[in-house]
């Protein structure tokens, strides 16, 4: 018997439901990223806190961190669609399989 790669499509669509709801909850912290970026830290208002509030507001860029996260959430919706593209793919494969093999037991019996 030879070994190979056994594949089992109902985990893998566990897997990209799993992927689509961290697509999800990704894009939900992207909009909270997105608004706490919009918003100076609460640092005080005496002259040095009002600076260092500034000087944070604009190390974090005008995104802040909303940008690193969305393309965190893109690579996940990327790898969803790979996955479930390499699970039709296997289907398609194996139904074909599976067909070719019900016409060669037709055909010899």
């Amino acid at each position: 018997m030879s070994e190979g790669v056994e594949l089992e499509p109902d985990l893998i669509g566990q897997r990209i439901s799993t992927l689509a709801q961290l697509g999800d909850l990704t894009g939900e912290l992207v909009a909270t990223a997105s608004r706490l970026a919009q918003r100076l830290p609460m640092l005080g208002t005496a002259p040095p806190a009002v600076e260092l509030a500034q000087r944070l507001r604009e190390a974090a860029g005008s995104s802040g961190l909303a940008g690193e996260v969305e393309a965190a959430e893109r690579e996940v919706r990327e790898y969803k669609q790979l996955l479930d593209g390499a699970r039709g793919k296997y289907q398609e494969r194996d139904d074909q399989a599976s067909e070719d093999l019900r016409e060669m037991g037709g055909s010899s019996g």
